[in-house]
């Protein structure tokens, strides 16, 4: 009973928040009689949604396979990464710099170039992606191992354990929460990255589906794709979240125990 409360508290008021929202939005534009072509509705996004669902999905698919795709590959590039960049100080000398470079690089111009490179085949979407996803995985896992006190390595070191399995078995799961907190910051943005690159060239995916209601200024359509990029981010957060509660547990709780 306690724990439902406690869920219910933290549920709440987002959904509160989140519904007078969507009466407020709803009101005004059905008492502006604005066009929906200007702002549709919230009524109008969920009945264009209906209407097109079949092609929407078919979409959305495309969109989630190569967002899902591509930041797997940045999870065990990132985390590859960062183990490398904690490990050798040269490499994070050498290597750091262009990762950071690599963020800073508006997507507008090198998608062109993957379009070169790839096509219009959703490989080139999922590099992108892949890219992408790296620098905040990598920088988190390095800096996750980095504040690791020294005592766990050194408890691990005498009990005759290997430096690379003190690394693997106790670095890491200790270092593991900001793993996951680079692995959110990632996920925030698979979606969106994949559905932009598909905006600027590719055969099908959400990208395609916002250029074809742009094109005929069919705003429902445009919001209805919003509506799933959101809901696919927010799918992929809570799977992200149920795997560090599995894995990890509570933090509060186990902090509160100790």
């Amino acid at each position: 009973m306690k724990q439902l409360k406690s869920w219910l508290a933290r549920i709440a008021p987002p959904v509160l928040t989140i519904g007078v929202l969507l009466v407020v939005w709803e009101a005004a534009v059905r008492a502006g009689h604005i066009s929906e072509r200007v702002l549709a509705a919230p009524t109008q996004i969920v009945a264009s949604m209906v209407d097109t669902w079949p092609d929407l999905m078919t979409a959305a698919s495309i969109t989630a396979y190569e967002g899902i795709t591509g930041f797997a590959i940045a999870i065990v590039a990132g985390i590859a990464i960062g183990i490398g960049l904690y490990v050798s100080k040269t490499m994070y000398r050498a290597f750091y710099p262009l990762l950071a470079a690599a963020q800073t690089i508006p997507l507008i111009t090198v998608a062109p170039l993957f379009m070169i490179w790839f096509g219009f085949e959703p490989l080139g979407k999922i590099v992108i992606v892949a890219v992408f996803g790296v620098f905040p995985i990598a920088v988190q896992t390095a800096r996750g191992l980095n504040a690791v006190p020294q005592f766990y390595e050194d408890v691990a070191l005498t009990c005759g354990a290997t430096r690379f399995w003190t690394l693997t078995h106790v670095k890491l799961r200790v270092a593991a929460r900001q793993i996951f907190g680079g692995l959110r910051i990632a996920a925030a943005y698979v979606f969106g990255t994949a559905a932009t690159a598909e905006y600027l060239g590719a055969m099908n995916g959400l990208g395609i589906w916002l250029q074809a209601a742009f094109n005929s200024f069919r705003t429902p359509l445009i919001f209805s794709a919003t509506v799933v990029v959101i809901a696919q981010t927010a799918i992929l957060l809570g799977v992200i979240s149920l795997i560090e509660w599995l894995t990890l547990g509570n933090g509060k709780d186990e902090d509160l125990d100790q």
